[in-house]
């Protein structure tokens, strides 16, 4: 059996809890930021060398491929709050254990399910979206090479969470950078031959590389997470279970939550400026919106950590105060970020080649109603982190369905058969959903149901 080389960390849940909570998130927060600054890169170079027709269907693509892929990582969202409570407990045993599960779920899932239907179903999906020829051939290359080969980035998002929640957030800091270096070098080769198709490209070999290495690491015993040659290929059915007790509604929440983002697509696909508009949504939305939620999603990591980790030592009264820390912390971000929205629209949109008159406007348009809502993504996010890791996943699907489906599916529904549906409608629609998501994920989050939670391996 591997030597354990490093030990849980117990700052956590006996040290200071602000800074617990920031050690946790700014390398999370940068890795995101660089992670997202790919994506960025890949929009931009997508752009130049196809045009907003491939800004678009990377966008589509994109929104179709989570649909998918969320279901299958909802278990990562089980073995986080396992892995949380096991690290709160010191028991690292159980942490690689839980790990461990999840890993062999995930990859029997994604290739015995996700690659096959993934690929047979894209031009179906993409029917859905009401998406326009000329997008519908750029994504489809792309949607399909991303069903088959995405394993590599799965495991890394898997160990991500899984050292994050046994409180190491320096080594997906590092993964992430190499990731990101690692596709970028790869889409300066590809893109420019394959186009769009070159992106997804680079992608899944990046994921791969990284995938296959950290899978060596974790072998190797000398992270705080790793797999012993015992272990074997026997399923642990307990620890399974209890995957899929917290993971299964986070990935129906996070299917819900795209789902109706492909709705909302639906709609944009609707309007007379159809390609135009979905071009300004993947780069207003999918692109520059992320510096805001690069930032909260973070910071949703580690308040997630430190509050599983405290309530597995029943410190209650901790987890409460890492959240609120968290979302302080998120709001001063979103304050910056939509300075920048109002402030700079034109010049965020040029880094794009967004020149087109109609598209410029409409994405300028867009841009004023997110500045708003990155105070209520914010909210959303960290007190969402906060009922996730203590084990309350429950509790954020329903809020889901109702904030980010129900609200704004209804509201284009109504605006459609009155008014004549119109863009500014569905920036209205995105904004009421996140205004009561973040509403509503506080005051479930405040009620404390989450403190009589148990895990039951």
């Amino acid at each position: 059996m591997a030597v354990r080389k490093r030990s849980l960390d117990r700052s956590i849940v006996e040290g200071p809890v602000g800074r617990a909570v920031w050690r946790l998130a700014w390398p999370t927060m940068l890795q995101n930021v660089i992670g997202g600054l790919q994506g960025i890169v890949d929009h931009a170079m997508v752009g130049h060398t196809v045009g907003f027709t491939g800004n678009a269907a990377v966008g589509v693509a994109g929104q179709i491929f989570i649909v998918v892929i969320v279901f299958i990582a909802s278990i990562f969202t089980g073995m986080g709050i396992l892995v949380a409570r096991f690290a709160g407990a010191d028991e690292p045993d159980k942490v690689d254990r839980a790990v461990y599960q999840a890993f062999l779920v995930a990859l029997a899932l994604a290739v015995g399910v996700m690659a096959p239907l993934g690929y047979f179903l894209s031009p179906v999906l993409l029917d859905l979206v009401n998406a326009e020829p000329s997008v519908q051939a750029e994504a489809l290359p792309y949607l399909r090479i991303m069903f088959l080969f995405s394993f590599g980035m799965m495991m890394f998002f898997m160990l991500s969470g899984a050292l994050r929640s046994a409180g190491d957030a320096k080594t997906p800091l590092r993964l992430g950078i190499a990731l990101t270096v690692l596709n970028l070098a790869l889409n300066l080769v590809f893109i420019p031959v394959w186009g769009t198709a070159g992106a997804a490209i680079g992608t899944v070999l990046a994921g791969g590389a990284v995938g296959l290495y950290s899978l060596y690491r974790l072998i190797s015993g000398k992270w705080v997470v790793h797999f012993t040659r015992g272990m074997g290929l026997r399923p642990d059915w307990k620890i399974i279970r209890e995957l899929f007790r917290f993971g299964l509604p986070t990935g129906f929440q996070g299917i819900a939550m795209n789902v109706g983002g492909v709705l909302l697509l639906g709609f944009i696909g609707s309007l007379a400026n159809s390609a135009e508009a979905q071009a300004a949504y993947s780069v207003a939305y999918a692109q520059l919106f992320s510096l805001i939620t690069w930032t909260s999603v973070g910071l949703m990591g580690a308040a997630a950590t430190v509050a599983g980790q405290n309530l597995g030592v029943n410190r209650p009264e901790r987890s409460v105060r890492a959240v609120r820390t968290a979302a302080i912390m998120g709001l001063g971000v979103a304050t910056m970020a939509g300075a920048l929205f109002v402030l700079l629209p034109d010049h965020l949109l040029s880094l794009f080649n967004m020149e087109d008159e109609t598209v410029v406007a409409i994405g300028r348009e867009l841009l004023a109603f997110l500045c708003v809502s990155g105070f209520f993504v914010t909210l959303a996010l960290t007190y969402t982190g906060g009922l996730q890791g203590t084990g309350d996943t429950r509790g954020p699907l329903y809020i889901s369905l109702i904030s980010q489906v129900a609200v704004p599916l209804l509201i284009c529904s109504v605006a459609s058969g009155t008014l004549g549906l119109e863009a500014r409608h569905v920036w209205f629609a995105i904004v009421v959903g996140h205004m009561v998501r973040g509403l509503l994920s506080m005051l479930r989050f405040d009620r404390g149901r989450w403190r009589d939670i148990e895990i039951r391996v």
